[in-house]
């Protein structure tokens, strides 16, 4: 049986969840995180104050992705996008006006007990907000990651073996399933190839067709011309 391309959300969908849990710094990071890096719910909520900080608050280039939270345990660096930099200034800030620990080992994501969030929590969260933004269908939570592997790498690279690396898929096998051609990829080729027809043809600028140059003609004999 073939395998469906997976849920991705459309890009208005992503700026649509993004502007409405601005308020809430926590998801608005956790989605932001997802959508910019496409790390693994079970990675984003094994995250470490460590991971993602330096002792004194200030944001790493990278993220160190652990053994111990990492898929089958293969490690790896992820970068932060620039864009992520201001947001993770103020969650430090809204991390200590709620009194969180942020020490390295400390939890990055916290719920209202001040222990780590747990993946079934977010998922809830997710669902609630899609439903605050409108969405017309729910997507899972690793929807986000598949944005992030399929809009923002594959389809502005059509590298796959970049898109491999950056979702740390095993086997370039796995990212294929990425570069299925989406209904809206055939419309936008239908629109290309229907302007094409309707572009006005000047016939008077059309190339006149070549003919092989003729040798010089040889007057034929009676015995060739068969009288």
């Amino acid at each position: 049986m073939a395998h469906l391309s997976p849920q991705t959300l459309t890009r208005d969908e992503q700026r649509a969840l993004l502007l409405i849990t601005a308020p809430e710094l926590r998801d608005h990071l956790i989605f932001s995180l997802a959508l910019g890096t496409g790390l693994r719910l079970g990675e984003l909520v094994g995250l470490d104050v460590g991971d993602v900080f330096f002792p004194t608050g200030v944001p790493r280039e990278r993220i160190r992705v652990r053994a111990a939270i990492a898929k089958r345990g293969r490690v790896g660096d992820v970068f932060l996008p620039e864009a992520l930099v201001p947001k993770l200034a103020r969650f430090w800030s809204y991390k200590r006006e709620r009194n969180e620990c942020t020490t390295p080992q400390a939890p990055l994501f916290c719920g209202l007990s001040r222990r780590r969030i747990s993946t079934r929590r977010v998922h809830v969260l997710f669902h609630a907000w899609q439903e605050r933004a409108g969405f017309g269908r729910h997507y899972p939570f690793h929807g986000l990651r598949h944005y992030a592997a399929v809009t923002n790498v594959y389809r502005s690279s059509r590298d796959l073996f970049l898109a491999q690396r950056f979702a740390r898929h095993a086997s370039p096998l796995t990212t294929v399933i990425y570069t299925r051609v989406t209904k809206s990829c055939v419309r936008g080729c239908a629109t290309c190839s229907a302007d094409r027809l309707t572009t006005r043809w000047d016939a008077s600028s059309a190339p006149k067709p070549r003919h092989p140059p003729r040798g010089p003609t040889v007057p034929r004999t009676r015995a060739e011309s068969g009288c």
